[in-house]
């Protein structure tokens, strides 16, 4: 079962413990030494900007699938680390990409050399809301590969926060390609703590093995691979980049809402239990994909409350950083959440980045 590490950084001593979690998440990632090393130092200057600029904040560590898909780069991991904040927020962003600028009397040279190290990095902020920043580190940089390729014009990414500061989360996400179609999976598994991390598990390795199947197909497939387990809620939505086609089937209490041209709808699952009490006949739902859709899948974990808002749907953030900002948004001291708590979006990828 993967990690997932939640640090609460409030005071120096969490700050090693930043480093430490990046250097067991780089060991899991089977980065070598010196990607660790980078590893460590990106999450050592993130945790030290939550304490400089926010008054502290959260550091969440994971090893994750790379944001786009590239052909042969399927089974690359990379090593995420990703901070939230209710800070006071950034007026400039571009000002305080660059080394030497500082609010706190330090030498600024943090987001700046974490930018340049890490092999992906974004953030958001906003004055007075607070900031998110995720950076990725894997062993070779993954880019999209030469040449036209349909499927690196879909990219997805995740953040994913264990119940009460657990080992492990009961939610995972996964995503895999066969040829010009990307498939996008969150499961929940039932419960939490290290059975429902079980489920979840397995359904992520059995989604490596179902790639070419269309989501109901696919969730019959997962139905199999969780036999034996406490089961899960799944949701899986299938980009066909090709037919510019999106499909989408869930079983369970998995939230699915679809951006179109700023205007939010939701994308229904179906009652059941995935490996103990999945429906007889599974429907799929099919729906056009373009460049300004944007996908949210997410556990209960969640407050049903949750309302999206204008920079849920932008399309030229990072999904992973769009992830951490609804989970912030939506999570309040006066309304904690009582599960394992994961949020991952799927979008197009910028064409400066294709």
């Amino acid at each position: 079962m993967p990690r997932v590490w939640d640090v609460p950084v409030h005071d120096s001593t969490r700050v090693r413990d930043a480093r430490v979690a990046a250097e067991h998440a780089a060991a899991l990632a089977g980065l070598d030494e010196q990607r660790a090393a980078t590893a460590a130092l990106v999450a050592t200057e993130l945790a030290t900007n939550l304490l400089k600029h926010a008054g502290g904040g959260q550091v969440l560590v994971d090893v994750v699938a790379p944001p786009v898909l590239v052909t042969g780069g399927e089974h690359t991991r990379l090593v995420q680390v990703a901070t939230v904040d209710h800070g006071p927020g950034m007026a400039d962003v571009s000002a305080a990409l660059s080394d030497g600028f500082t609010t706190a009397g330090s030498l600024g040279a943090g987001l700046g050399t974490c930018a340049r190290l890490a092999d992906d990095f974004d953030l958001h902020s906003v004055p007075g809301r607070g900031t998110v920043v995720v950076a990725r580190i894997g062993a070779v940089p993954d880019r999209p590969a030469t040449g036209p390729d349909p499927a690196s014009r879909v990219r997805a990414g995740a953040v994913n926060v264990p119940f009460g500061g657990a080992e492990y989360s009961g939610d995972a996400w996964g995503w895999v390609r066969d040829a010009d179609r990307v498939t996008l999976m969150l499961t929940d598994g039932l419960g939490h703590g290290p059975e429902a991390a079980r489920a979840s598990t397995a359904a992520v390795e059995a989604l490596r093995g179902a790639a070419h199947l269309g989501p109901a197909e696919a969730l019959r497939r997962l139905d199999q691979a969780l036999r034996g387990t406490r089961g899960a809620a799944v949701a899986v939505a299938q980009v066909d980049t090709r037919a510019a086609v999106l499909r989408f089937a869930g079983v369970g209490n998995i939230g699915a809402r679809l951006c179109e041209g700023g205007a939010w709808r939701h994308l229904v699952s179906q009652p059941g239990i995935v490996g103990t009490h999945r429906p007889t006949t599974l429907r799929e739902e099919e729906t056009a994909w373009a460049d300004d859709r944007v996908l949210v899948l997410h556990s209960d974990g969640l407050p049903s409350r949750w309302t999206p808002t204008y920079d849920t749907c932008r399309t030229a953030t990072d999904p992973a950083v769009t992830a951490a900002v609804i989970v912030r948004d939506a999570g309040s001291s006066a309304r904690p959440v009582r599960d394992d708590t994961a949020v991952a979006v799927l979008a197009p990828t910028p064409p400066d980045r294709t």
